[in-house]
């Protein structure tokens, strides 16, 4: 690591130089550069398979490239294993997470370097006492024994930063660490981020969200299909000029929403509670409807969706389809009664990371029109899989390729591919466009007023303030395990769902 009481006279603390990187099947990078200021915030843009996250896990020492030259502190980077790259001192906040849920926070934020006592043994006060005083630092408030499997995501995500800020390198690279967080968690890390440049780090910033670079960013770079495109001063471009070097092409609506005839109630939860968690929980969704649901982290709202599925069953209340009373004990139950759910973490509950892209969007096909003789129609399926591919511009050089080399973008483009062709009645979807590119949002949302047009009633959880407002019909607005309020598309705005929110 640099020393960074002594003054540094070079440019750039970290540089990239014609990296080229290929797997299986695609060339993830093709000749890219990348040059990062000491003191300074540099965004990395570019759609989902752009090669962000592969270059960052180069530097990173996660992958090794094929041929180019990384260069930190004017002198050649030679790094083999993630623990080369921290001890050079580089370290990176992974768009999926990467903790341990058995162990505590402490634990994890200080896993192989926990001080020991005189015995030899790990000195569990003082790692408390470290973890307290670093969180501290940071102003996040969560308890060092706490274990990291009762987290939320967004609180995990914290320990992810706390643990990378722990190393005290010279380099932070940060791949989408709003993904998972609420606007005002996203304040508190650009505080962090301040803190961290007016100490001398270089922040390499992987983000979708143009609100963010305009906000945080000194400097910007753009890949595009694994290429570089170009490097610019964040004040001297607009956001439409992002997005065309991003996408090539011009993105006109992000939020497509078109008036549809709203039907009959098709959903309707009544007075339903988890003890404990939340409590006295009623709403409806009609055909053709999308009912936005908002809300700061520990509302609730993913916990609600995760009863009305079945994964977490609610043993009070009522839930009707079509007037009904419906026993929805698990998520076969409600994928009969024609529902559909995208969770909200990807990795964890979302894909089979080990199996392909075919084998997993037809792991969710148990309708009848794809069943022959008590045998999936493979054949229909896979056509039909190919085309959703296509429609979502999910980049995988087949659907036979392991979901695990797919970007984190791509997988939930899957996952929301897999969903779409079991052609439900009732639509699910939390946090649908979360480590999504500008482009694919576009084409996401024009899906979701789409289906919605086709008369399927649709909940949409979003912790993104404009995708709230843009997309949903209706929006209910939950605080602490709690509906705390109806609003009209018309009458909506940030302000309205704040003071619900924060109720």
């Amino acid at each position: 690591m640099l020393d960074r009481t002594s003054a540094w006279h070079g440019e750039y603390i970290l540089e990239v130089d014609n990296i080229t990187k290929e797997f299986p099947g695609v060339k993830a990078l093709d000749g890219v550069q990348l040059k990062i200021r000491p003191g300074t915030v540099h965004a990395l843009m570019g759609e989902n398979g752009a090669g962000k996250s592969t270059l960052m896990k180069i530097i990173a020492g996660v992958y090794t490239p094929d041929g180019g030259e990384v260069r930190f502190a004017g002198q050649p980077l030679d790094v083999r294993t993630p623990l080369d790259a921290l001890n050079s001192g580089i370290a990176m906040i992974h768009q999926e997470l990467n903790l341990m849920n058995w162990m505590t926070v402490a634990e994890n934020i200080w896993i192989r370097r926990e001080p020991l006592n005189r015995l030899g043994l790990v000195d569990h006060g003082r790692m408390r006492q470290m973890t307290a005083e670093l969180l501290g630092r940071l102003n996040i408030r969560l308890d060092p024994d706490q274990q990291v499997g009762e987290l939320t995501v967004a609180q995990k995500q914290m320990v992810e930063i706390a643990k990378a800020v722990s190393y005290n390198s010279d380099v932070l690279i940060m791949d989408e660490p709003t993904s998972a967080i609420t606007e005002a968690e996203v304040e508190h890390l650009f505080a962090i981020i301040r803190d961290l440049k007016s100490r001398g780090i270089g922040i390499v910033y992987i983000t979708h969200k143009m609100n963010e670079l305009f906000e945080i960013a000194d400097e910007f770079t753009v890949f595009r299909d694994g290429k570089y495109v170009g490097t610019h001063p964040s004040a001297d471009v607009t956001r439409d000029d992002i997005i065309r070097m991003m996408v090539g092409r011009e993105i006109t609506e992000m939020f497509p929403k078109i008036d549809c005839e709203i039907g009959e109630t098709v959903l309707e939860v009544r007075n339903l509670t988890l003890p404990g968690v939340f409590h006295d929980v009623s709403f409806q969704v009609r055909a053709g409807e999308i009912l936005g649901i908002a809300g700061l982290v520990g509302s609730k709202r993913s916990n609600v969706a995760e009863a009305i599925f079945g994964v977490h069953p609610a043993p009070i209340g009522d839930i009707l389809i079509d007037g009904r009373h419906v026993q929805i004990t698990c998520p076969s139950d409600a994928m009969g009664h024609g529902m559909a759910f995208l969770t909200e973490d990807r990795k964890e509950s979302g894909c089979f990371l080990i199996l392909d892209c075919l084998e997993n969007i037809q792991s969710a096909l148990i309708t009848r029109s794809h069943v022959k003789n008590g045998f999936i129609d493979l054949r229909t399926v896979a056509a039909k899989a190919e085309e959703m591919a296509a429609t979502l511009r999910i980049k995988t050089p087949s659907l036979r390729e392991t979901v695990e080399n797919l970007s984190g973008g791509n997988q939930q483009k899957l996952l929301i591919a897999r969903w779409l062709l079991t052609e439900p009645r009732i639509l699910i979807l939390d946090e649908p466009t979360r480590g999504i590119d500008v482009g694919a949002k576009a084409e996401i949302h024009r899906l979701i007023t789409k289906l919605a047009a086709q008369g399927v009633a649709v909940i949409m959880i979003s912790s993104e303030m404009p995708e709230v407002l843009g997309m949903s019909d209706r929006i209910m607005v939950m605080h602490e395990g709690h509906v705390s309020g109806f609003l009209d598309r018309a009458e909506a705005d940030q302000v309205k769902i704040m003071s619900l929110a924060a109720k």
